[in-house]
């Protein structure tokens, strides 16, 4: 085990070169607001996707009535119009609201 923690400590400093400050953060308040709610809105489009994946799969195991079936697709389409709107209302598209995670790739799926 200490083995594992020794390959991932971190390198050591460069030989005479002065470690970089951290960068600073912008705090004004009109990008916050605007941060958080694009932050709000990729949650909301996340917990939708996820929601939607779940139906779907109670809806191929035949968990569901014909009318629950329905009743839940229509909630899922009016919840995609909703925030839909929402991002139109505030500039962006749902495609704004994927976050680049780095080597783990987007948060969200690409839509087809």
């Amino acid at each position: 085990m200490s083995e594992a923690f020794r390959l991932v400590q971190a390198p050591p400093a460069r030989g005479g070169e002065p470690s970089r400050p951290a960068r600073r953060i912008r705090a004004d308040r009109e990008s916050m607001e605007e941060d958080l709610l694009k932050l709000v809105l990729t949650l909301v489009e996340l917990l939708r996707q996820l929601i939607e994946r779940q139906a779907l799969r109670r809806v191929d195991a035949g968990d569901l009535t014909d009318e629950q079936e329905e009743e839940l697709g229509a909630t899922l389409m009016a919840l995609h119009e909703a925030l839909s709107d929402l991002c139109a209302e505030h500039g962006y598209t749902l495609d704004d609201l994927n976050l680049d995670l780095g080597p783990l790739g987007p948060l969200l799926p690409r839509a087809d």
